[in-house]
């Protein structure tokens, strides 16, 4: 799968530089003490900043020398088949268009900010690009019955976009939708969040929500031991495929 798509740095305007800044500085101001050590840490190795909008090019360099992964450019959202087919190949796709000034309180499309500041630090780890890779290949697998892609969709959701992680010094996050965030990104460290164990088998049978804060963020103690479920999934997604045809998609078909 290729879109033959390439970011146009001399294309960004000053205005869309600004949006950058404005979305990283409010980032910049919640982030420490909350966002994961290994997100940090793929900031500075990435060399992302708000100075300027970060170049692919560069950040495909880093990823070759890290964990072998590559920036592919896509339009915008694209269908379930080509996204895990891209992750499937260790490519991950982004947008290189960004959000108005007037829409920097909220997007309902992922724009580069999301795809490039929020995900992009993270490609760096190696057990977590792993998950990714194999959990695109499962969908991949099973693309065309819809339940066992609707699952596996759950699983990217709960624990890619919106997972916590036990570190020494506290629960830090890095799933990208609340990296991405700033509200979120203190609320679901609150006392108020439900914070729960990541159980795999739990999470394949929720429905999520993408028009307010999740009511419960699934925890894990390492990348690895992310990876580390991925026999399990592989497991119940086979046994599902078998055992419900395509079309029945509804949440109430699922082993409640």
């Amino acid at each position: 799968m290729r879109y033959g798509m390439h970011q146009d740095y001399s294309a960004y305007t000053e205005k869309d530089q600004e949006v950058w800044q404005a979305l990283f500085d409010k980032q910049a101001k919640v982030l420490p003490g909350r966002a994961a050590t290994a997100f940090l840490e793929g900031m500075v190795t990435m060399n992302f900043n708000r100075a300027a909008i970060p170049d692919f090019q560069y950040v495909n360099k880093v990823l070759a020398n890290t964990t072998g992964w590559k920036i592919e450019v896509v339009p915008g959202l694209i269908p379930d088949d080509h996204f895990f087919a891209l992750m499937s190949e260790r490519r991950f796709p982004s947008s290189t268009w960004l959000r108005k000034p007037e829409q920097l309180e909220y997007l309902e499309e992922p724009d580069m900010f999301h795809d490039c500041f929020a995900h992009m630090p993270l490609l760096t780890v190696q057990f977590f690009v792993d998950y990714l890779q194999a959990l695109s290949q499962l969908a991949c697998q099973y693309i065309h019955h819809s339940l066992a892609v609707e699952v596996i969709g759950r699983l990217y959701w709960f624990t890619v976009e919106f997972g916590l992680i036990q570190e020494a010094e506290g629960l830090r996050i890095y799933g990208a939708g609340i990296l991405s965030s700033a509200g979120e990104s203190v609320f679901c460290l609150s006392a108020e969040a439900n914070h729960r164990p990541l159980d795999v088998m739990e999470v394949m049978q929720l429905p999520y929500y993408k028009d307010h804060y999740q009511d419960r963020y699934y925890v894990i103690q390492s990348y690895k031991d992310l990876f580390d479920t991925i026999p399990v999934i592989t497991e119940e997604v086979a046994l599902i495929a078998a055992s419900y045809a395509p079309d029945l998609t509804e949440v109430h078909k699922l082993k409640l």
